[in-house]
């Protein structure tokens, strides 16, 4: 095993795509590591369309709501999500996820038919819950980091507990209404200071005559990983095959010389163009003539 490994290397000279086409991934490998690394040990998706959600206004905006005739949803962002962990009872190795997420959504406020409409910002909540396996085992871990000639830093107690991860997509904006004020979903002090603080006032449902609700679409990603040690196989070091080219010896005109010409930007690409690209980016293929490799003829 150790001369075949030898004969796949194929010596320094060659580039990583040559070493690992020459090997193949499977049985060719130049030896095997053990790494610290966070592994996965449960996770699951969800697409969920957040119907009705309750919009907060501060003091300032709320008063271009209590004037509005009609609203339309502009965008809606993700601007932080607050997770809590913790075990389930009676069921070793299963943790409740709960999660928060907060948007930041942009509105369109008509106040008049005649006048031109204003943009406001508001904040939405929504809560869910996941249960994932996390495994089971607690260790305290101790690290420090190097100092040269003095005492090394100690770093921070941690521990192997598992850390949930959520990953969630551009919200979709589906839809924005008038409604009546719901005052028992209105935020008090619950709102974090990192979130209030984007919009510069406080949530104060007392001045509200109208609220405003909205429907978002996401998708999101959850998990829960440990830190664990791991025996990997190594085909070699990561050495890169591009070599570092330093523009400052050309003039600014060279340069503009070589960028391709935005054909794009004057001629947008057909849907069909656009689909093409991207089977074609996926495939790996390059476009014939009449064909782009995915065999829906947008050559033509």
């Amino acid at each position: 095993m150790g001369d075949k490994n030898a004969q796949c290397m194929g010596g320094n000279t060659q580039t990583l795509g040559e070493r690992a086409a020459q090997c193949g991934r499977r049985d060719c490998f130049k030896e095997a590591v053990c790494i610290n690394a966070g592994r996965v040990y449960d996770a699951c998706r969800d697409r969920e369309c957040l119907e009705d959600l309750q919009v907060f206004f501060v003091e300032r905006d709320q008063d271009v709501i209590n004037n509005a005739l009609g609203v339309r949803l502009k965008a809606a962002d993700v601007v932080n999500v607050v997770i809590d962990t913790e075990p389930v009872p009676f069921n070793r190795g299963y943790y409740s996820v709960d999660i928060t997420v907060y948007f930041c959504v942009k509105l369109d406020v008509s106040m008049s038919p005649i006048s031109p409409s204003c943009e406001v910002r508001g904040l939405c909540v929504y809560n869910k819950k996941a249960i994932l396996y996390g495994s089971e085992g607690s260790v305290k871990v101790f690290s420090s980091d190097y100092v040269g000639g003095d005492d090394d830093e100690q770093n921070m107690p941690a521990g192997n507990l598992p850390k949930a991860t959520v990953q969630i997509a551009e919200p979709i904006g589906l839809g924005a209404k008038i409604a009546p004020v719901c005052e028992s979903h209105y935020p008090c002090c619950c709102v974090p200071n990192r979130v209030a603080r984007m919009f510069a006032g406080s949530f104060d449902h007392r001045l509200a005559e109208k609220g405003v609700k909205v429907t978002l679409g996401i998708f999101m990603i959850i998990q829960l990983e440990r830190q664990v040690q791991m025996l990997v196989p190594v085909y070699d070091f990561c050495m890169p095959d591009k070599i570092c080219v330093d523009s400052g010896s050309e003039s600014p005109c060279e340069l503009f010389k070589k960028i391709s010409f935005p054909a794009d930007e004057f001629f947008p690409p057909k849907a069909g163009d656009l689909h093409c690209s991207e089977a074609q980016m996926m495939r790996g293929q390059s476009a014939g003539a009449g064909n782009c490799g995915c065999g829906c003829g947008c050559g033509n």
